[in-house]
Formats: C-alpha cells, structure tokens, sequence
C-alpha cells in the first residue's frame, strides 16, 4: 500500500500543481499564450470549468481554480489516509489540512521558482543567448509580483537583485510559523505539499 500512496501522492501532486500554477500565473497576469501557459490550462481546464459553473471569477482571477485545489487536497488527504490505513479524518480536520496543504504547496511554487529564476538568469548570462526560453518568461513573470515590492525597497545595485532574499527569509518566516503551529510528521505523510 505504501506504493500505491507514493504513486497517488505524486500524481495528485502534480495536478495540484497544474491547478495552483494556472491560479498563480493568473493572479501575475502572465502570458496565457506561452506553450507551458497553455499546456496548464489544457490539463487543468476540464475539472476548472465544472466548478466555474457555481464558483464565479473576480477581476481576472478564477477563484473555481483556487477551490479546486482545496477539494482536490482534501481527497487526496481521505485517499492516503485510506491508503495507509489509517481511520478517516473528520471533515474539519480535512478541511484545515487542505487549506494548510494549499499554503504549502504554494509557498514551495516561489521558492522553487525563484531558485530557478536565478539559476536560468545565470546561465543565459553566461551562455551569451540573450533570448529567454519560454520556460524562463513564465518563472519570471509568476515570480515578479511577489519580488517587485522588495525591489521598491532595495533597489538592484551594481547589477545584482537582491529581492530574493528578502522573499527567501519571508517564505522562510511563513514555514517556520506554519510548522510550530501545524506541524506533526504523520500528519505531513498525508497532505500533499508538504
């Protein structure tokens, strides 16, 4: 059974994430007309458009996808559960860890984004192509939003951004809270995200 789980858990994630990058990148307001931009929204746009019929959008941001998280969260938390073999959870229980598992997830987004952002600037720099990769446009473009008011503050000096580490020590503040607070190794085994 601890296989089955590892192989749910990885493929739950991976919709998850498709889930939460199409809501991300449409809070950015990134370029929907990117090749991964579009494979994301393919993936994901049958289920999204289930929950739109009864969950509306506000100015440019599909709340049906954020739900959709939730709820895929949540049945991924009563299937590992159930999988482990452990009792079923009680239904604010599910509901708690969704939102912590969402939170999660989308904490490690950044943070993963950014080291990639940084590590791809890197190598353009060093490689001579100046032509981002289409890839490299979207983590800059989901990324931007959440550095743009560090960069207000500290502005880039001597051709070096130092935004992100201000992201990193906040992201990192959030975690540490989250773990006092929510933390628990068993628990952890069962949300996806953590």
């Amino acid at each position: 059974m601890n296989a089955l789980a590892t192989v749910f858990s990885a493929l739950g994630g991976l919709y998850l994430l498709a889930i939460l990058l199409r809501f991300l990148l449409q809070v950015a307001r990134a370029d929907f007309y990117n090749p991964v931009s579009q494979a994301v929204v393919r993936v994901t746009d049958p289920m999204v458009r289930v929950f739109r019929t009864f969950i509306p959008g506000y100015r440019n941001l599909d709340f049906a996808a954020l739900a959709l998280a939730f709820v895929v969260e949540g049945i991924a938390i009563y299937v590992l559960f159930l999988l482990y073999g452990a009792s079923v959870p009680g239904i604010g229980f599910v509901v708690t860890w969704s939102v912590l598992g969402v939170v999660y997830f989308i904490i490690n987004i950044y943070w993963y984004a950014i080291i990639a952002s940084i590590i791809m600037s890197f190598v353009m720099l060093f490689s001579g192509n100046m032509n981002p990769h289409p890839i490299l446009m979207l983590v800059w473009q989901l990324t931007d939003p959440v550095m743009a008011p560090f960069r207000k503050i500290i502005p880039p000096m001597g051709g070096l951004d130092f935004s992100p580490i201000f992201v990193f020590i906040l992201l990192r503040f959030i975690l540490s809270f989250l773990d006092e607070n929510f933390g628990g190794q068993q628990v952890s085994m069962v949300v996806i995200g953590i």
